[in-house]
């Protein structure tokens, strides 16, 4: 009687099972948080852009920004029973950050009618990418029709601050950047959480819509949600809803 080939499949088997049994050991254990697997694939917020690669300009727009001097949106709401009015407008004015000269958008909030805040923000576009980029902002918080304070004002390469991300060229569904990089002081950032969203908002039914999640680390727990339609711009943030579109 010959046992040999019983021998060796009985190995083959033994070895099988062993092979399957630390495979399922491995898929089934519960991870390690000081697993560095894991601590690699955490998802980051881009904070280098390589700008030294683009050429700027202070007039331009790509699918959900628009720098267009003399283009406006007005945007208004109800939030708490009070009336929040925003106007953004693309002046025709340049504005030199660093060595960058940068397009101004005057950006004025009311509440209820009484002027709460008005910011001159600094955006340049990329010609190589077609990203517009954020370089800082005069901001003028006013009470009782004073400026009372600069609160959240910076500009790039003072202080450590840098350029921000404000709307990139091309639109990729989960990217994550910093919209702000002025350590505390503003450090804004977005996560594109929807490329295709409808939305209906007072002026109009939009689709297409590009939504985006932001947060801040100077703010742990507070989340926005803002909603930009292509060939237009920003549409919805918070309460406050398009309601006019001012053409140059």
């Amino acid at each position: 009687m010959n046992t040999i080939p019983i021998r060796r499949n009985f190995v083959l088997l033994a070895c099988l099972t062993l092979t399957l049994a630390f495979l399922w050991v491995i898929c089934t254990a519960e991870p390690s948080v000081a697993d560095p697997l894991i601590k690699k694939n955490k998802r980051q917020y881009t904070t280098d852009f390589r700008l030294d690669a683009c050429t700027f300009s202070t007039t331009g727009s790509n699918e959900y920004f628009i720098l267009e001097p003399g283009y406006q949106l007005n945007l208004a709401g109800e939030e708490k029973g009070v009336l929040i009015e925003l106007s953004i407008t693309v002046l025709n004015e340049t504005e030199m950050v660093g060595d960058i000269e940068t397009r101004v958008v005057e950006e004025m909030e009311r509440e209820d009618g009484e002027l709460v805040e008005v910011s001159r923000n600094f955006f340049a576009i990329c010609n190589e990418t077609n990203s517009v980029f954020y370089f800082g902002e005069d901001v003028d918080i006013y009470e009782d029709g004073e400026i009372v304070s600069h609160e959240g004002a910076w500009r790039a390469f003072e202080n450590g601050n840098l350029p921000g991300l404000i709307m990139p060229g091309i639109i990729l569904l989960g990217a994550r950047y910093f919209q702000e990089i002025a350590p505390e002081i503003a450090l804004d950032r977005a996560e594109i959480v929807k490329m295709d969203a409808t939305l209906q908002v007072p002026l109009d039914e939009f689709e297409n819509v590009l939504v985006t999640l932001e947060t801040s680390p100077l703010a742990p727990g507070e989340k926005d949600l803002k909603f930009y339609a292509p060939g237009v711009g920003l549409i919805k943030d918070e309460a406050a809803e398009l309601i006019e579109i001012v053409n140059p």
